[in-house]
């Protein structure tokens, strides 16, 4: 079990945890940091004080009354949607590759793709506003004449994802040759 710390494309740390089941067999997961309460304080308060501005200028409660359900809604679409606590990837060589992700309000995503449906791993590119972004995913074939990706990693520094596509790439190597 080796763990690694990084940070992401904001300057955040995050942490790649290794886990060698068996030859064949590894888990990756990558973990970021607790939503931390000062970052929610400052939107909530710049939501507010923006209402009470707004209040001020029309004079209309109703704008304090949205402003509380806008912020606590938001927060709760945030933490379920969006804050992403850990992702993590499981490969079987022979078998697939089990992708999870779990979320700050605790709801977790699961998918898996068959080792025969994987065509290869890559590092995908892709522009986000004014940032490059680099991504491990996961090009598979399809009945359709153009492959399509599945992007694993996201919003991760290049270093995390180059040490993250070494090491996958290896255990998907070494299964697809022993089946």
């Amino acid at each position: 079990m080796t763990e690694e710390e990084f940070s992401d494309i904001n300057g955040n740390t995050i942490s790649l945890d290794c886990q060698t089941h068996s030859k064949f067999c590894k888990e990756f997961t990558v973990s970021v940091p607790k939503l931390s309460l000062r970052k929610v304080m400052n939107y909530t308060c710049l939501v507010w004080l923006t209402a009470y501005a707004v209040f001020f200028a029309t004079d209309n409660s109703n704008v304090l009354s949205a402003a509380i359900i806008v912020t606590l809604v938001g927060m709760m679409l945030h933490l379920h949607f969006v804050k992403v606590d850990h992702e993590s990837m499981l490969i079987i060589g022979s078998l697939g590759i089990q992708m999870s992700a779990s979320y700050a309000s605790g709801r977790e995503s699961t998918s898996f793709i068959e080792m025969s449906k994987v065509k290869d791993i890559v590092i995908n590119e892709a522009i986000y506003m004014s940032l490059q972004i680099r991504m491990e995913s996961v090009l598979l074939y399809r009945y359709s004449r153009a492959p399509s990706l599945v992007s694993v990693a996201w919003k991760k520094s290049i270093k995390v994802v180059k040490t993250f596509w070494g090491k996958v790439k290896s255990i998907s190597i070494k299964g697809k040759d022993e089946s």
